[in-house]
C-alpha cells in the first residue's frame, strides 16, 4: 500500500538518493515494455505553475528514444542503501539489449496517474505527464569547465514532467 504525499516532501529522501546510488527513470518503450534507467541528475521544482521533475538524458541512449514518444514517466527512488546493484546494472546495460525488470526481477505496479509503472522495490515514487522536451546543443553551455564533459557531443535532452502524484510505500523508511 501507498502513502501519497506532496511532491515537495520526501525531498531529502530523493537528494540522498540520487547523489548516491541513484533512482530508477522508468519509460514504456514503444513495443509496451518498461525500461528503467538510473539517473543521478534529477531535479524537483515549479516550472509553469506547476510541480515538475526533470530528468537528463543522454541521446545515445536508448531511454531517449522512448522518452521521444512516451507521455509520461515515473522516477522510483529505493531506500537508502538497497538496489545498488540493480542501480549499476540499469545504468550499465542497455534496453535495447536487455529486458532489465526481468533480469533485476523487479515488480512492476501499475502507475496512480501515469501510463508507465512504478518498481515496487522502491519506496519513494514520482508518476509524471511529459510537459517539454528540451535538447541542449554546445552553444548552449556557458561554462568552460562543464563544455569539456560533451566532447563527444553526445548532450543531454531534458525532459520536463508535470507531478501528478507522488507517494511513499507504507512503513518505507526514509532514514533522515
Amino acid at each position: 500500500m501507498s502513502v501519497r504525499i506532496r511532491w515537495d516532501q520526501e525531498t531529502h529522501w530523493l537528494k540522498a538518493g540520487i547523489a548516491g546510488n541513484g533512482a530508477f527513470l522508468n519509460v514504456n518503450t514503444p513495443d509496451g515494455i518498461v525500461n528503467p534507467m538510473t539517473i543521478g541528475w534529477g531535479q524537483v521544482g515549479i516550472v509553469w505553475g506547476r510541480p515538475v521533475f526533470t530528468v537528463y538524458v543522454r541521446k545515445s541512449r536508448f531511454t531517449y528514444a522512448c522518452l521521444q514518444v512516451a507521455d509520461s514517466f515515473t522516477i522510483s527512488v529505493p531506500r537508502l542503501g538497497e538496489l545498488a546493484d540493480e542501480l549499476r546494472l540499469c545504468g550499465t546495460q542497455s534496453g535495447r539489449d536487455l529486458h532489465k525488470v526481468a533480469a533485476c526481477g523487479f515488480t512492476l505496479v501499475p502507475g496512480q496517474s501515469a501510463d508507465t509503472p512504478t518498481i515496487g522495490e522502491c519506496g519513494l515514487h514520482y508518476e509524471c505527464s511529459i510537459l517539454a522536451r528540451c535538447q541542449l546543443e554546445v552553444p548552449d553551455i556557458v561554462s568552460h569547465e562543464i563544455h569539456r564533459r560533451y566532447e563527444s557531443k553526445d548532450l543531454h535532452q531534458i525532459v520536463l514532467g508535470e507531478i501528478l502524484t507522488a507517494y511513499v510505500t507504507e512503513g518505507a523508511a526514509s532514514d533522515e
